[in-house]
């Protein structure tokens, strides 16, 4: 029975799935945060003006809203070996793209397909929601969520260096394709060391691949409602890039966008309407229910804690440097403190939520987030360096905590279904960090703080909504049998 244990030192059963599972997200975020790091160097080598070093940045995070959607779907259908193993080999053929880019377009489509392997964080969560019961679960997923999310603090702290030990112009290319290197190696070491599940248990898969399934009329209309962001602030990203942002788009090419972002969701709504059209004749039994509201309360809050953590992570050295006037070194390893608070915060909200309950541990962290970053926005250049600190790491651990709870929650709606909803919790967490920047490039630091802490405030209201996951999910076998899986103490 050792292998059951919860023992972080433990490389067996459950343990091996969780570590091997935070490695590879881990190499995912290296990679998909190798560019920052190395920023300055890219820019002098390609000879990119700032603006495209911009575009560069929002291509980054383009990609990542709707391949996380896709990557949930086809995490559910196919399993998460299969599609993490995939996604490691694939995404490190633009990684490699990016390293021997020498023009700005080259490099421009490498970040955009780039934007992809943000998406690997989705996968895990269906992979150790299978392994670990309900009330280990938070903390397992915290640890995966955590531990993984470093890997853009480490990409931080050590590319810079690797370019340096390589040494001239061109080393950012060796630092990049190490990072490819990295990804393509793990995906045949994950391939060959996972399962999907443990031994003897079933891995449920949804009915349908093309939409997510409701189980009421009200809700049917409540999933197309909550779509609409998700193409709205892609319509966003398209309207930075054309002459009225960067002028890296034309007019004739942003409308065509719009008009393709229009038809894209008009055929994901008619998905939706083949999938679920049963309902409007037949309701759906008792038993096989869920309430989509579960899923719409956990997009906002992740909207507001890890939109705002990609936001604040990007902003937050310009910040320090700005208002304390520190050197960009100094106030870059002052940010680095908010990354840093990942390591322990994710996991404690998890195991937070494991203890005492999911919606008190939201509503707990959500009130806390909503305080911080109000303290941030009083945050200027009388108050003592040391006291901002504290104050963003503060702020940085109600955040990462709340997201540690937010995905405590997430596979306890409807197991076949987690990885459907951790994708567009996941996307939303990508639609929040591309509004909060676009707010930023309009106000100021200390308006761009207050309008974080207006919609955690929001979150806080949605989670009064929100039902505590009780009792057990039932799930169909292939046999027809229902297997009920317990998902409260």
């Amino acid at each position: 029975m050792q292998d059951n244990q919860f023992s972080i030192f433990s490389f067996k059963g459950k343990m091996k799935i969780l570590h091997l599972s935070w490695m590879a997200f881990f190499i995912t975020f290296v990679v998909w945060f190798n560019f920052a790091p190395l920023l300055q160097m890219v820019k002098e080598t390609l000879g990119l003006s700032t603006q495209e070093v911009k575009t560069l940045l929002i291509l980054n995070v383009a990609l990542t809203i709707p391949a996380r959607v896709i990557i949930g779907m086809l995490t559910d259908k196919y399993g998460p070996r299969l599609v993490y193993s995939a996604l490691l080999a694939v995404c490190s053929i633009p990684c490699f793209m990016f390293a021997f880019a020498d023009s700005f377009m080259q490099a421009a489509i490498a970040r955009f397909l780039l934007g992809f392997i943000g998406a690997g964080f989705v996968i895990g969560i269906r992979l150790v929601s299978e392994w670990f019961p309900h009330n280990e679960l938070g903390t397992a997923e915290g640890i995966y969520g955590g531990w993984g999310n470093f890997g853009s603090a480490a990409a931080a702290f050590t590319l810079p260096t690797v370019a340096l030990l390589f040494g001239g112009d061109e080393g950012w290319r060796y630092a990049v394709a190490i990072t490819g290197v990295m990804s393509l190696v793990f995906s045949f070491i994950f391939y060959r060391n996972v399962t999907d599940t443990p031994k003897g248990s079933t891995y449920f898969k949804p009915k349908h691949l093309t939409a997510m399934e409701v189980t009421s009329k009200g809700d049917f209309f409540f999933l197309l409602g909550m779509k609409i962001p998700m193409y709205a602030v892609l319509g966003l990203l398209a309207w930075k890039l054309s002459p009225s942002g960067i002028g890296m788009l034309s007019n004739t090419m942003v409308y065509g966008i719009y008009a393709g972002l229009i038809a894209l969701y008009a055929i994901e709504a008619s998905q939706v309407w083949k999938v679920n059209k049963g309902i409007f004749t037949k309701p759906v039994e008792e038993i096989h229910q869920y309430k989509f509201k579960q899923v719409a309360v956990l997009n906002v809050l992740y909207f507001a804690t890890f939109g705002s953590e990609l936001a604040v992570v990007s902003m937050l050295p310009l910040f320090f440097s700005e208002t304390f006037e520190l050197s960009p070194v100094l106030a870059g390893m002052v940010a680095s403190a908010y990354a840093f608070m990942n390591l322990m915060s994710r996991p404690g909200g998890g195991w937070i939520s494991d203890k005492f309950g999911r919606k008190s541990t939201l509503l707990f962290l959500t009130a806390g987030l909503a305080v911080g970053y109000f303290m941030m926005g009083q945050v200027g250049s009388e108050w003592p360096v040391w006291l901002a600190v504290v104050c963003a790491m503060v702020c940085s651990f109600f955040v990462q905590a709340g997201e540690g709870a937010v995905f405590a929650t997430v596979p306890l709606i409807k197991r076949r279904m987690t990885g459907q909803i951790a994708g567009m919790t996941g996307a939303y967490g990508n639609v929040g960090a591309v509004t909060y920047l676009t707010v930023l490039s309009f106000v100021d630091y200390q308006t761009f703080f207050y309008v974080i802490a207006a919609t955690a405030v929001i979150g806080f209201v949605a989670l009064l909504f929100m039902e505590e996951p009780s009792g057990k999910i039932a799930e169909v076998n292939e046999d027809g049998s229902v297997t009920l899986i317990d998902v409260s103490h």
